[in-house]
């Protein structure tokens, strides 16, 4: 919901205003709510704009101790983090990505997916013999 500020020209306070809608903005007669007025001036205020915690995680300002938090030994957590990254990502990774993501919800261990899945670690998924496949994600190889 925007929120416009004001300077009210008869009392100097500040004002913030909110309206639902550009055109209730637009139709709406700009009123302090201390005294009253009509006589105000319009600032110009900062814009925010809210992001999810997955996209500052992907944002190119991020490091990596954003994941710091991130149990790795916890399939659950794992699948969830993934399935928000896709989400905040808005594509359709694939009948693969989907059928590891849920079953890493269930709580399946990352090996046991691996090893069901042997095309798993293919160019498709971004992983490879070189990244580890699967097992990178979840498990500390010794």
């Amino acid at each position: 919901m925007p929120v416009y500020e004001f300077r009210c020209n008869d009392c100097g306070r500040k004002v913030a205003l909110t309206y639902k809608t550009y055109a209730e903005y637009d139709a709406a007669t700009h009123t302090c709510p201390r005294c009253h007025s009509t006589n105000l001036t319009r600032l110009i205020s900062r814009v925010a704009i809210r992001r999810s915690p997955i996209a500052r995680l992907m944002s190119d300002d991020a490091d990596d101790s954003a994941f710091d938090d991130l149990d790795d030994s916890d399939p659950r957590a794992m699948g969830r983090l993934l399935r928000e990254m896709s989400e905040e990502m808005g594509e359709d990774m694939g009948p693969e990505f989907e059928e590891v993501v849920g079953r890493l919800e269930r709580g399946d261990n990352p090996e046991d997916i691996e090893a069901s899945m042997p095309d798993l670690g293919g160019d498709d998924l971004g992983g490879g013999p070189d990244l580890g496949g699967m097992g990178a994600l979840g498990a500390d190889e010794d």
